[in-house]
């Protein structure tokens, strides 16, 4: 054996490791591996005993629960499965039992803490075959697909429930913040038997004067009727951030949907539709005013003038709806027309929200680009590979997991939180 266990004094494992190197590099450290694993393994059972009682009655509440004897049972850990002797107790009645050793070690399901927090770190990036075949390849670590779903699931579970009652603090930044940008989009997930559904990604941006963004919350959930529970969470986050950064000014940055502005328009203080929406828009408006093959100079020319306009003059967006009120329909395609029709009522019921020339004179960002590419980064790239289909409570699990993950400092945070006030205790 590569690794031998030489003493166990309090607090101290003394473990001796003994490795023979091999014919190539490749193959000692492979070697090295399974030698470090077996000492883990042995240093993590010794650790897990550590935290079992002494077999002594114990109170919870006001009942007295006794020990049914050492009971042994199988832990997975990041260096191998161990076996454990540990005490279980019960109460004097029977019913329920209760393992002081895998609540104060934190155990998940029969993960250890930092195995746990491995595999729903790469669930959180791949697909559970993915996951177990890193971990086999790169870990010297076989574990069973199905095991690694029931942990990530688990995981996932404990950041839905905790999330309304723990608060993260927001990361030391390296400029004053000046401005927060809020924003929501959603996002198509291929979910059961109900097909292609709505996700939902929400954004909290934080900028400094000079407009250089300095941090960003994400927050995303599945598919639902009325998106109650993704604007709850996004309105406690936009509450938490309020109240660390009461006096900056907050913006709502979305397209011209209207549910996106039912919630933006009370929680911020100015609106601006993304600039990159409004501008296309434009562009179906040269395609009216010049619409011959001949017209596509000038076509190119009115659009870049008006883009530029739209961008940075004042009230450009009132004047630009009054000029496609004027343009001339007669002799135009039906679809000509449609999209000038379409461009028209967009800009009447969003000109309001196009005063892009005040933003960029404040640094305040015009555009949407950090929501949309959440969407992909938090929703796309990990629910929507080819051929995925989702159940609802499977992707809630992983984009709660996706979210915490990528907003930074939120991920050890979290596990310090795990640590500091422990998981659902498995029995």
């Amino acid at each position: 054996m590569p690794a031998t266990l030489i003493e166990v004094k309090g607090t101290q494992v003394k473990i001796e490791l003994t490795v023979a190197l091999g014919r190539s590099m490749l193959d000692t450290e492979e070697r090295i591996q399974e030698a470090l694993n077996e000492a883990g393994s042995l240093a993590s059972r010794e650790a897990l005993k550590y935290f079992d009682t002494d077999g002594s009655p114990i109170q919870i509440g006001l009942e007295i629960w006794r020990t049914k004897g050492q009971q042994p049972k199988c832990y997975q850990t990041p260096y191998g499965e161990v076996e454990v002797a540990r005490h279980v107790y019960q109460r004097s009645g029977g019913g329920a039992t209760y393992c002081p050793l895998e609540r104060d070690a934190r155990i998940v399901i029969t993960s250890t803490p930092r195995f746990a927090k491995q595999v729903s770190s790469k669930l959180a990036q791949g697909v559970a075959r993915e996951v177990q075949r890193d971990l086999a390849e790169n870990h010297a670590r076989p574990v069973a697909v199905s095991y690694l779903q029931r942990l990530g699931e688990a995981i996932g579970t404990v950041v839905q429930v905790k999330e309304a009652e723990w608060e993260y603090a927001l990361p030391a930044l390296d400029a004053t913040v000046a401005s927060v940008a809020v924003g929501l989009d959603g996002t198509g997930l291929l979910l059961g038997e109900d097909g292609w559904r709505q996700a939902m990604v929400g954004t909290l941006a934080l900028f400094d004067a000079a407009g250089e963004r300095l941090h960003t919350l994400y927050v995303a959930a599945t598919p639902e009727y009325g998106k109650a529970t993704f604007l709850g969470r996004l309105e406690r986050e936009l509450a938490r951030v309020k109240a660390a950064y009461p006096e900056v000014t907050y913006l709502g940055l979305a397209d011209g949907a209207e549910d996106n502005w039912r919630f933006l328009t009370p929680h911020t203080a100015v609106q601006l539709v993304d600039f990159y929406h409004a501008s296309s828009y434009l562009q179906a408006v040269a395609g009216a005013a010049f619409p011959r093959a001949e017209d596509q100079k000038q076509r190119a020319t009115w659009l870049t003038d008006a883009c530029h306009r739209l961008k940075h003059e004042p009230d450009a967006a009132r004047a630009l709806l009054q000029e496609m009120k004027r343009l001339p329909t007669a002799g135009l395609s039906a679809l000509h027309r449609q999209q000038l029709q379409s461009a028209i009522t967009y800009f009447y019921y969003h000109h309001h929200q196009m005063n892009y020339a005040a933003a960029l004179e404040h640094h305040w960002p015009i555009g949407s680009g950090v929501t949309e590419a959440a969407c992909k980064t938090v929703v796309k790239q990990r629910l929507c590979r080819s051929g995925m289909r989702w159940k609802e409570k499977g992707a809630a699990v992983v984009l709660s997991l996706r979210a915490l993950l990528l907003t930074p400092d939120r991920w050890r945070q979290f596990w310090e939180k795990l640590d500091q006030f422990g998981f659902p205790v498995a029995t």
